[in-house]
């Protein structure tokens, strides 16, 4: 990375004062600052080249000088109060759970070969902060998931086992608990997450790759982001974080559970994720905001969980094509329904599902629900809407009234809202082409162990692919038999072994259970003529496969049958 020059430094320095509000000490003086620094970073225009390397002003004024020592000053002053709250967390876990992806991996990475040799547990690092003077202390779900142990360094170089109070995987928050007496003890302040503004100062402490005390500053760079939630040892439906913070303060590994604070201090929200191809820092970094902290956090302290609402429904945002195939304007908004879970709140509402075939863009699609446009009078231009709402706004057995397009003509349903259901332990998604703490997904933000992790230099056969079971709802959606398995191909990774082979990856969006996914693409149905029925096969498969191996793939590709052949490669190691 180049570095910055001293001019640009000071340029840099006054953009970030000026959004975020830290020259409020000067009043009045915020734009003729930042004028003077810019103006000040410009040479003087000469005729002789030579005269004007001699003749450029101070780089540096009184002004800026007094500008650029305000903003250290603050950085300095955050640091100071909130280090002390955050804390390293080292998790020990089972080898089987930290090869399977069960653990805080890869969701549902395959399995390494057995070895006889291979420690019976492997260990993780991650990031976490004092709640409270009780010894509470806030992590992520995937930090502590499936841990065996876990223990606790303080800044003061203080260290405590800690045993976890409660989990939430829809919201990948979880708490744990130190006996340290509170006077050690130095809770952080929350910060007002519904009124951040992008372009405000973050400062993101933590502990990327195992590195104490680590700060990074940058700003908001988003909000109202929507995060799957991608959790390794369960299955069944998969549901989004909304309202997530977007910041391009850097985040790496091992910084998950720590904080993103503002130039008060206060907590904006807990690191959890980056959007990566490398493992590291592309400054896309992702945040669970103080708002929905503040909601879990007291529910897992005092009852170990966290009760979701619940409306029972899968569907998509009403885009312009399906606006128009359903008969209406297609300037119309709102949240198409497309299936309803049988039992769920919405059938007892009466909701409908959509039940019309049409093909768009080449691909076959269901139209014909209702159509989901305000909820207690709250306006709803898309699905990701809808989930904010339940999420900010409501409680399980809450009674909401939804305003719905149904044929066309607008009604009001009414319905009690649930509990999101319990998911089970067993892997619901798949990854063949990332390592460990590879690419976008939560876990990429803990830090494996490398000298304790189990088997990290056996080559391990690599495909490329990212894929999903394929459940009664995608096939409905892809027009296959209810009763078709297999594994659906969801994304291929460019020049990976899947690309060379020729697979195909899904092409249109669906949203379900909250969670939008890519559907049309190949669905894979059996290797080496062995059959894939479930993750479980893919896994098996992939496990006993080597790199170099030749293996021919079976495949339905809209629907039709085909056969592919594919060279496995040698995935890279970080």
């Amino acid at each position: 990375m180049k570095k910055l020059t001293f001019i640009s430094s000071i340029v840099i320095g006054s953009i970030l004062l000026s959004a975020c509000g830290i020259v409020s000490a000067f009043p009045g003086q915020a734009a003729v600052i930042a004028r003077s620094a810019i103006t000040a970073a410009q040479p003087v225009a000469q005729t002789n080249p030579v005269a004007q390397a001699t003749a450029l002003p101070p780089v540096v004024t009184s002004q800026d000088s007094g500008l650029l020592a305000a903003y250290e000053g603050t950085l300095e002053n955050v640091y100071t109060a909130v280090n002390p709250s955050v804390v390293n967390i080292r998790v020990l876990m089972s080898a089987s759970a930290a090869d399977t992806g069960s653990s805080p991996q890869i969701p549902g990475f395959p399995t390494q070969p057995q070895n006889p040799q291979t420690p019976q547990f492997g260990e993780a690092l991650g990031s976490g902060f004092v709640w409270d003077s009780q010894g509470h202390i806030v992590t992520n779900n995937h930090v502590v998931e499936n841990a065996q142990k876990v223990e606790v360094t303080f800044a003061d170089g203080t260290v405590a086992p800690a045993t976890v109070v409660g989990t939430d995987v829809y919201s990948d928050l979880a708490v744990i608990k130190v006996d340290v007496p509170a006077a050690e003890l130095h809770p952080v302040q929350m910060a007002d997450s519904t009124q951040a503004k992008v372009g405000e100062l973050t400062i993101a402490i933590g502990n990327p790759f195992g590195l104490a005390g680590t700060m990074t500053t940058g700003i908001i760079s988003a909000l109202g982001r929507s995060y799957p939630v991608d959790n390794a040892s369960s299955t069944g439906p998969n549901y989004i974080i909304p309202d997530v913070i977007q910041t391009d303060a850097s985040i790496n590994p091992g910084n998950s559970g720590g904080v993103l604070v503002n130039d008060q201090g206060q907590v904006l929200g807990v690191t959890f994720a980056i959007e990566s191809n490398t493992r590291q820092s592309s400054g896309v970094g992702f945040v669970i905001p103080a708002a929905i902290v503040q909601r879990v956090v007291p529910s897992l302290i005092q009852n170990g969980s966290y009760e979701h609402s619940y409306i029972g429904i899968s569907g998509a945002n009403l885009v312009p094509e399906l606006a128009t195939a359903m008969g209406l304007s297609a300037n119309q908004h709102g949240a198409l329904v497309e299936d309803v879970t049988a039992n769920g709140p919405a059938e007892k509402a009466g909701l409908r599902a959509s039940a019309k075939q049409v093909t768009i863009n080449g691909q076959q699609t269901t139209v014909g629900g209702d159509v989901i446009t305000a909820i207690d009078g709250q306006a709803i231009k898309s699905m990701d809407d809808l989930i904010a709402y339940l999420a900010d706004s409501t409680s399980v057995g809450q009674k909401v009234t939804l305003t719905v397009l149904r044929d066309g003509k607008e009604t009001s349903v009414e319905v009690t809202l649930g509990a999101r259901p319990k998911q089970t332990a067993q892997a619901a998604t798949i990854d063949l082409g990332q390592t460990p703490n590879q690419g976008q997904s939560p876990d990429q933000n803990q830090t494996p162990n490398q000298g304790q992790t189990p088997n990290q230099s056996a080559p391990t056969a690599w495909m490329g692919i990212s894929g999903l079971p394929v459940t009664a709802e995608i096939a409905q959606a892809m027009s296959l038999a209810a009763s078709q398995q297999g594994v659906l191909v969801e994304q291929v990774q460019p020049g990976s072994p899947a690309e060379n082979g020729g697979l195909q990856a899904g092409s249109t969006p669906l949203t379900l259970n909250g969670q939008q996914i890519m559907v049309g693409g190949d669905v894979i149905t059996a290797m080496n003529s062995q059959p894939i029925t479930s993750m479980a096969d893919l896994q098996s498969f992939m496990q006993s496969a080597q790199p170099g191996d030749q293996v021919t793939l079976t495949v339905l590709r809209n629907g039709k049958e085909i056969t592919l052949m594919v060279t496995l490669g040698t995935r890279s190691t970080p």
